[in-house]
């Protein structure tokens, strides 16, 4: 029993043990719980659902109308006996009617059929609407994901240097403990640590801020817990970008949702329009009644006596019902002459959409060839900045080596010893800022022409 319970405890601190590791986050997966967690995009798929539910309604409108009403009444006093036409006083009277009508349009200038044309563009344009959404999301997360990476780097730049320096205080230390170096030379490297130390400190804060944002993006609650894979990531400093601007327009605007958003939400404009100008056309209606009522004052004529005159008996309900059955069948014609001249009104302001619809269409069009051009222009100069950084931090770290071996024997002074250190430091800031803002450049054409947004 002492067994089971000892195998119980292992297994259950196992569990908790798992439960309380870090979840190490792609960016794939970044991308999709955002996806399927952001308040904008459920509120959009609600949009979505709207429209839909408006086409399935202006479909269910083809069908009849079909409407019923069932009375029940009691009268107190004088009333009316069908049964002899004649009033009657001091009567109670229960009487009870049904009524049923039926109503179909058969033509109202193809209003109907143009409303579920344009209702159906006008869902496809919310489907569009909500592609684009969920795209902004997207490269969002990837923005934010590759600043994690961005800021890692930097910290580690930073925390590489501080270690650097912190060597340099203990060769230093000895040096001055056996007379070689003034103490000065030691003040200083320290001061040199501290200012470090401060700026890890400054590096640190900024990578807890984006771990922040992409928590925020991905609606979790908290940042515990949370990590992120960092992928290995090359460049290549030759044959990267192979299309052009216009080629990489050319399939992002048959791709792009808010391209297909305009052009549909033209579309439905234009049918705007042939719905306005079906109001000219006379309207062709098709209708049908049934009614019947029972009356409990009403008697039933039984027969004809010589003597008695007419013989009156109960009236059943059913039998009442049945005999007093009517109903008819027509057609009515509504011809639109003039209604405050409305209909030219709407037709004008349908006109007016359209050509909003197309200049928005137009605007789309642009601004996508102008964020593409933009785009292709920073990836450009971020690799070269990339080719640039990487021959100065080269160049640099061999200077800082040279310093260095110089500063042990006492040939540099500590501030030509820092100042050295710091331009490495900025060069090999100034090499990760510009490799992942090349990226992140690189990835959006790629969104662009199509491709899924991934990091190897």
């Amino acid at each position: 029993m002492r067994k089971i319970a000892l195998l119980i405890i292992i297994i259950t601190g196992i569990g908790f043990n798992l439960a309380g590791q870090d979840k190490y986050w792609t960016l794939e997966e970044c991308i999709n719980h955002a996806v399927e967690n952001n308040i904008i995009i459920k509120q959009q798929e609600l949009q979505t659902r709207y429209q839909e539910n408006t086409l399935e309604q202006s479909k269910l409108g083809l069908l009849p109308s079909l409407n019923g009403t069932a009375t029940n009444n009691w009268s107190f006093g004088r009333a009316l006996d069908e049964t002899t036409y004649q009033f009657t006083e001091e009567e109670n009277v229960r009487s009870n009617s049904f009524f049923a009508s039926a109503g179909l349009t058969l033509f109202n200038g193809l209003q109907n059929y143009n409303t579920i044309i344009r209702n159906r563009y006008n869902v496809d344009a919310s489907f569009q609407d909500l592609q684009n959404i969920k795209d902004d999301i997207s490269l969002n997360v990837a923005l934010a994901y590759l600043q994690i990476l961005l800021n890692k780097e930097l910290v580690t730049v930073t925390e590489n240097q501080l270690q650097t320096t912190r060597e340099q205080i203990e060769k230093t230390r000895k040096m001055v403990e056996a007379g070689s170096l003034p103490r000065g030379n030691l003040l200083e490297i320290q001061a040199q640590a501290a200012r470090e130390e401060l700026q890890l400190i400054n590096m640190e804060n900024q990578l807890d801020l984006s771990y922040l944002n992409i928590v925020q993006l991905l609606e979790l609650d908290s940042v515990a817990g949370f990590e992120i894979i960092v992928p290995d990531i090359v460049i290549t400093q030759t044959g990267i970008i192979t299309e052009n601007v216009v080629d990489i327009y050319n399939t992002a605007r048959l791709l792009r949702p808010e391209v297909k958003s305009a052009e549909l939400k033209l579309k439905s404009a234009e049918y705007d329009l042939k719905i306005a100008k079906g109001a000219r056309s006379p309207r062709l209606s098709m209708n049908t009644t049934f009614s019947t009522g029972y009356s409990s004052i009403r008697q039933k004529i039984l027969g004809i006596d010589p003597l008695e005159g007419i013989l009156y008996g109960e009236y059943p309900f059913a039998d009442q019902l049945n005999d007093n059955i009517n109903y008819g069948i027509g057609l009515s014609l509504n011809i639109p002459v003039f209604n405050g001249w409305q209909v030219n009104t709407g037709i004008s302001n349908s006109k007016i959409n359209i050509q909003n619809s197309q200049y928005s269409l137009e605007n789309t069009r642009k601004q996508l060839y102008k964020d593409i051009q933009q785009a292709y222009a920073d990836a450009q100069a971020s690799l070269k900045s990339y080719i640039a950084s990487q021959k100065a931090v080269e160049s640099m770290q061999e200077s800082f080596r040279y310093t260095e071996q110089r500063f042990d024997v006492g040939m540099v002074t500590p501030v030509e010893y820092n100042t050295a250190k710091a331009q490495l430091l900025n060069a090999e800031s100034e090499l990760a800022q510009s490799k992942y803002e090349y990226i992140f450049k690189i990835k959006v054409l790629d969104f662009y022409k199509g491709l899924p947004l991934k990091l190897n």
